[in-house]
């Protein structure tokens, strides 16, 4: 690699690092998509757009000229439909309960020490061979869990490996 491809690579990160640094924190983000949102169905439901529905003709909740509207958020009925209907779109979107009650596993584990000691038998038990696919493997699953990953996994490689285990 030529020293003017390094200096590109280098610009490159520093430019990527520089747009990321720009970005609000994600609970901001979430309010600004919520805003837009909010912004987006008061437009759409002014020009009147809407799209053809999908569902079956004499499905449950289907319009009689086959046509979904857009409905604005930001009027009175909009305000109230979001309010009533919260808890029915978080109960009623399927994935959620499943995401939620793993992130309680997860939590779980992660304070009271079982993934860390996981980590370790898994690393430390490991043959020797493949000590170097492991740590990669091991690094990429605590790093899904949680961020403990990198506190563990930089003491525990070579615990019971000669130091050329790694390479």
């Amino acid at each position: 690699m030529s020293q003017t491809d390094t200096q590109r690579d280098g610009r490159f990160l520093r430019t990527v690092e520089w747009l990321g640094n720009m970005l609000p924190h994600p609970v901001t983000l979430f309010i600004i998509f919520i805003v837009l949102l909010l912004i987006a169905s008061a437009a759409g439901a002014y020009f009147g757009l809407s799209v053809p529905d999908p569902r079956p003709v004499g499905a449950k909740g289907r319009a009689d000229d086959g046509l979904i509207h857009v409905v604005s958020l930001l009027d009175a009925d909009g305000l109230i439909k979001i309010l009533t209907h919260t808890v029915k779109n978080f109960t009623g979107f399927a994935p959620l309960g499943t995401v939620l009650v793993s992130l309680l596993g997860v939590g779980i584990a992660e304070k009271s020490g079982l993934i860390s000691a996981l980590m370790r038998l898994l690393l430390t038990k490991s043959p020797r061979k493949l000590t170097t696919f492991m740590v990669v493997f091991t690094g990429i699953l605590s790093n899904t869990a949680s961020e403990l990953g990198y506190v563990v996994l930089g003491r525990v490689p070579n615990l019971n490996k000669p130091k050329r285990a790694l390479f």
